[in-house]
């Protein structure tokens, strides 16, 4: 069956539609509109044709272009007169019933070999399917707002999508620009499903009090390099959308600790603080704007001897460098003296149990976290027992060069260990479900959702043993199964010297 696609109809001309409707025109298709609303259709085509007069006064294209590009954009005021396109996208509202019965209507008014796209971000593409006569003519095909910008589309059979479709559905995608990401029918399908770990673990981390938003987000944008703190994410999207997404992921797969939601952001919906939409979300805004309190200031501390555990020897050079450059004291002995600063390097494992394993005296030992290096923030954890002294001193010497530093509470892993681990646990079950092949789901990832590195090359990135101690320790020290090793990640880890997270085999 050939899918020769020059004509493409949208249902739902909202914000999403409205993207689909704009880069199908620019890749040269008509484009027929149709909106249950009156009016809504023109309102599309005239802010398309704004942001095209706009691309006129940036020089990105001429006059004549626009001209062209618009006179591509059709009003379709029936269904019905959408009956001469081969392919039909929907982008109505999200509910299964109300995107079946949009379709078993299409599939009266349309030709045999139209193919149905729906731009749903969460719902089965089966079970939409299902209600049609030839569900082998339905297929996934979710874009990401805006769509202009966002260059990436899954591309998402269901169980009985004809293989044709898929590759004219993907083809479509590769038309408009966009890298095409085919996944499985799944929750969350593949960008969706791989953001879980952000900020459900963020909220785990808040809820603990381990340390507050604002360090949280510092932490993850210096030290994680990801362009936005999941704090500031979570505003931007909106707590009434993401909430509710992360509810129906966790349960649509019955409940997987690795998904579960916070009650924190069902609070916080609850008192209407949605974030940036409402004026105050984890964030209080004035002018549309963040209101961030300044970074803490670093105590004036005389110096104190200063003895670094020897069990990571890459992790001792580089805080020995910081410390002689600092002009203290390093001692260099197997055991500290009475009077010394302790530093500790442990990886998922928190202040308390590091000090007492290594048999230290916990009042004046401090963590600090090297996943990341010492570049662009570092962070120290105390235990209960530590001493004021002790951790003034710790931020004092660390702050010396300039460098800012955040101090957290004991937490199995600290704030970045904690979340890079679960990003990649998570990714490493996406490959092991096969829901994506590896190169998809981190590239897939990376336009998605802006990682500095997709989850798998996260992992090789940081490296896969490290992410599995991490996990093991944590899991190990909550009991909490939200941590469990995915068996993709544990062997790969096992056999580290031989592949890499995103080897295949």
């Amino acid at each position: 069956m050939s899918h020769t696609i020059t004509t493409v109809g949208i249902v739902g001309t909202g914000a999403m539609g409205r993207g689909i409707a704009q880069i199908a025109a620019e890749a040269g298709l008509r484009v027929k509109l149709h909106d249950s609303r009156g009016g809504a259709a023109d309102e599309a085509k005239a802010f398309i044709d704004k942001l095209w007069a706009r691309g006129v006064e940036k020089q990105r294209f001429n006059q004549d272009r626009a001209y062209e590009m618009s006179a591509l954009l059709l009003e379709a005021t029936a269904l019905e007169d959408l009956a001469d396109c081969e392919l039909v996208i929907e982008a109505i509202v999200e509910r299964v019933d109300a995107k079946q019965g949009l379709f078993k209507q299409l599939e009266g008014v349309l030709d045999e070999k139209a193919i149905f796209a729906t731009n749903t971000s969460s719902l089965s593409v089966t079970e939409i399917a299902a209600a049609c006569e030839h569900p082998e003519r339905v297929i996934g095909f979710h874009f990401f707002n805006p769509v202009p910008l966002m260059k990436i589309v899954e591309v998402i059979p269901g169980l009985k999508t004809a293989v044709e479709v898929v590759e004219a559905t993907e083809a479509l995608g590769q038309r408009f620009g966009h890298f095409t990401a085919r996944a499985t029918d799944t929750p969350g399908f593949l960008v969706n499903h791989a953001g879980r770990a952000y900020g459900t673990e963020a909220l785990r981390i808040l809820s603990e009090g381990v340390a507050d938003h604002v360090t949280i987000d510092r932490l993850l944008k210096d030290q994680g390099g990801f362009r936005m703190g999941p704090f500031t994410l979570l505003d931007l999207t909106g707590l009434d959308v993401s909430h509710a997404v992360m509810e129906s992921i966790y349960h649509q797969y019955y409940q997987e600790p690795r998904f579960r939601p916070s009650a924190l952001t069902g609070q916080r919906l609850a008192a209407g603080l949605l974030g940036r939409k409402s004026g105050e979300g984890f964030y209080r805004y004035a002018d549309g704007q963040a209101v961030v309190p300044g970074e803490p200031s670093a105590p004036a501390c005389e110096p104190l001897p200063v003895w670094i555990s020897a069990e990571d020897a890459e992790a001792h050079r580089a805080l020995a460098k910081v410390i002689e450059a600092a002009g203290w004291t390093l001692e260099r002995g197997d055991t500290p003296s009475d009077s010394a600063l302790c530093l500790l390097t442990p990886y998922g494992e928190d202040t308390t149990d590091s000090a007492l394993r290594q048999q230290l005296d916990p009042a004046r030992c401090v963590a600090i976290d090297m996943l990341a290096g010492l570049d662009k923030r570092r962070c120290l954890m105390t235990s209960p027992a530590t001493r004021a002294d002790m951790r003034d001193a710790a931020h004092s010497l660390l702050a010396k060069d300039g460098t800012p530093v955040s101090v957290i509470h004991d937490s199995a892993g600290f704030v970045l260990q904690r979340v890079v681990a679960c990003i990649v646990n998570v990714g490493a079950d996406i490959a092991q479900q096969r829901v994506a092949e590896p190169d998809i789901i981190d590239r897939a990832v990376e336009l998605g959702l802006g990682y500095p590195h997709g989850p798998l090359a996260m992992g090789d990135h940081y490296g896969a043993r490290r992410i599995l101690t991490i996990l093991e320790n944590l899991q190990a020290a909550s009991g909490d199964p939200r941590y469990r090793p995915s068996p993709w990640l544990r062997r790969r880890a096992r056999l580290d010297m031989l592949l890499t997270i995103t080897s295949v085999q």
